[in-house]
C-alpha cells in the first residue's frame, strides 16, 4: 500500500514537473546560438563596466550589436530568454557553457600575458647581461698609466 502510494504521488510528480509553463516560440534560437549571444554579450557588458565615461560617448549600444551581428530582434531574443529560463536545467546548461567558453578565453588571455613577461624579462636580463659584459671588457682594455719614478 504504501509502495503503490509512494509510486502514484512519483508519478503525479513527474508529470506536473515536465508541464510546459512557458510555450516553445516559433521563431526559437537555437541553444548554441544563444551561448553564443550571451557569451558576447558577457564580454561587451564586463568591457563597458572597465571604461563607462568612453563607453557612454562612443554611443554603442551592446544589444543592437548583438541583434545585428546574429540576425535577430529583441523579440526572438527576449522570447528565446524566457523560453529556455522556464526549463532550469536547460538554462543552466547555457550559461555553464558560457561560463566555460568566458574561463577558457581568460586562461588562454593570461598565458599569453605570461609569455610577453617572460620575454620581456628575458630581454632585460640579456640585455643587462650584454652591458655588464661590455663593461667589463672596457676596463680590460683601459690602458692604466704606469706611474713615473722620480
Amino acid at each position: 500500500m504504501k509502495y503503490g502510494l509512494a509510486l502514484f504521488l512519483g508519478s503525479i510528480l513527474l508529470v506536473s514537473c515536465t508541464e510546459k509553463v512557458v510555450e516553445e516560440p516559433e521563431n526559437l534560437i537555437a541553444k548554441e546560438k544563444m551561448v553564443e549571444i550571451l557569451h558576447d554579450l558577457a564580454i561587451l557588458n564586463a568591457a563597458k563596466s572597465s571604461v563607462t565615461s568612453k563607453w557612454d560617448d562612443s554611443g554603442f549600444e551592446v544589444m543592437e550589436f548583438l541583434y545585428e551581428k546574429y540576425d535577430i530582434d529583441s523579440a526572438q531574443f527576449s522570447q528565446s530568454d524566457l523560453y529556455y529560463a522556464s526549463l532550469p536545467l536547460e538554462y543552466q546548461s547555457i550559461y555553464e557553457k558560457v561560463e566555460e567558453r568566458v574561463k577558457r578565453q581568460k586562461d588562454t588571455l593570461e598565458a599569453i600575458g605570461e609569455r610577453r613577461n617572460d620575454s620581456v624579462r628575458k630581454a632585460n636580463l640579456k640585455r643587462s647581461d650584454s652591458i655588464k659584459a661590455a663593461q667589463e671588457q672596457g676596463e680590460t682594455k683601459v690602458k692604466r698609466p704606469t706611474p713615473v719614478e722620480p
